[in-house]
């Protein structure tokens, strides 16, 4: 069976901010009909999976408005620097947010964040060996980033089971590292 081309006819703006714009698509479907699809398009963003020497995964405990709380997440950020590469903005928000460089950056997984709604996607990198910066960053408000920590596989794998990680981003990063082998799984 050949999948049916689905058509972009047209294409309405409804909103346009500075991480994101709002537009209403009508899209032919199989049966001949037309339909609209609103989509978010977003700038897209980077983040960071640093391991340290001993295995621990980096994490940042960072203010989210839009859920109400803090949330125990990887170190990421927005692509909004104009003409930066990937591995240049992975570098960028792993020293902004936890003081860290690293000797390499790997594509992990190129996460489409949430395919329903929006053409956002997120690239996630490995990053090792990783380096405490002299220097340490200095937190503004536009940031809300709480503290940074070092967690090994058990302490995340209890951090997912109880909750306190629930941001989709760190939870399909840690499905990448268990299924490619990168970490091993405690016994239970």
């Amino acid at each position: 069976m050949t999948a049916f081309a689905h058509l972009t006819v047209s294409e309405e703006p409804r909103y346009q901010g500075a991480i994101f714009s709002v537009r209403t698509d009508q899209v032919t479907m199989s049966s001949g009909r037309t339909v609209s699809r609103d989509v978010v398009a977003a700038k897209g963003a980077v983040g960071v999976v640093a391991i340290d020497d001993v295995d621990r995964v980096v994490l940042i405990k960072q203010y989210r408005h839009a859920v109400g709380g803090y949330l125990w997440e990887l170190p990421a950020g927005l692509r909004d620097v104009d003409g930066e590469d990937l591995v240049t903005g992975a570098a960028r928000e792993l020293a902004e947010e936890a003081d860290l460089t690293a000797g390499r950056y790997d594509l992990l997984i190129d996460l489409h964040t949430s395919p329903g709604f929006t053409d956002e996607r997120e690239f996630l990198f490995l990053a090792r060996p990783v380096h405490r910066t002299i220097q340490h960053h200095t937190y503004d408000d536009a940031e809300m980033i709480l503290e940074c920590g070092e967690f090994s596989p058990a302490q995340i794998t209890a951090m997912i089971a109880d909750d306190t990680i629930r941001d989709a981003n760190t939870l399909s990063m840690w499905a990448r590292l268990v299924a490619k082998g990168i970490i091993q799984l405690p016994h239970r």
